[in-house]
């Protein structure tokens, strides 16, 4: 049984086209409570089939903390904000960790409506 909190938690990935914006949108996310925080790398390479053609291109990562319940949200913030056509947004399932963290990330977001 978990007891942790995690299955109330989730990390969810959002990439971006450089470090800035995405430090701008994580920003947001964390101001709206959507997410409790964003560990973000700055520069990795992304190899990926767009409109026909293979790309090969630098872009930025964030892992976002937040409540399994706002996965909606966020994806729906992130369609608003979001530069691309078809933002990459993922919700990666926790299978445990810190209790204290994750009771944290709890209450660092909002209630879900």
């Amino acid at each position: 049984m978990d007891t942790s909190g995690a299955a109330e938690c989730c990390e969810v990935v959002v990439t971006g086209p450089d470090a800035d914006w995405l430090a701008g949108y994580t920003r947001t996310l964390v101001e709206e409570r959507l997410a409790a925080c964003g560990h973000q790398l700055a520069t990795i390479r992304s190899v990926y089939r767009w409109e026909g053609a293979v790309h090969d291109e630098p872009e930025a990562r964030v892992a976002l903390h937040t409540r399994r319940a706002l996965v909606p949200a966020v994806v729906a913030r992130t369609a608003e904000l979001h530069p691309y056509d078809v933002p990459c947004v993922i919700a990666l399932p926790l299978v445990d960790g810190g209790p204290d963290y994750l009771r944290w990330v709890v209450a660092e977001t909002r209630e879900p409506y």
